[in-house]
């Protein structure tokens, strides 16, 4: 069972091999006893979102009220930085 949950938030298209590959590398991470949650948006879908990220995508995020995580690539470092500061 898992020991708490972390909630990510990742901005993505269909059809972005680097969208599928950030993905993929935030669920690579989870560390034994800690689940993920993640919200994977397409930006396409929403003519703010292409405005504010368009050429971003991925884009990363763990709070959003807080900087993203990282985008294009996963930054597993700043995704570390990120679950040691959530709530056990």
């Amino acid at each position: 069972m898992p020991r708490f949950t972390s909630h990510f938030t990742l901005y993505s298209r269909s059809y972005c091999h680097l969208c599928e590959d950030m993905l993929a590398a935030l669920q690579a991470l989870a560390p034994a006893g800690h689940a993920f949650e993640v919200d994977v948006i397409d930006v396409d879908a929403d003519p703010a979102l292409v405005e504010r990220f368009d050429e971003l995508v991925p884009v990363l995020y763990g709070r959003l009220d807080e900087p993203e995580l990282c985008h294009y690539f996963l930054d597993a470092g700043a995704v570390q930085r990120y679950l040691e500061r959530q709530p056990a």
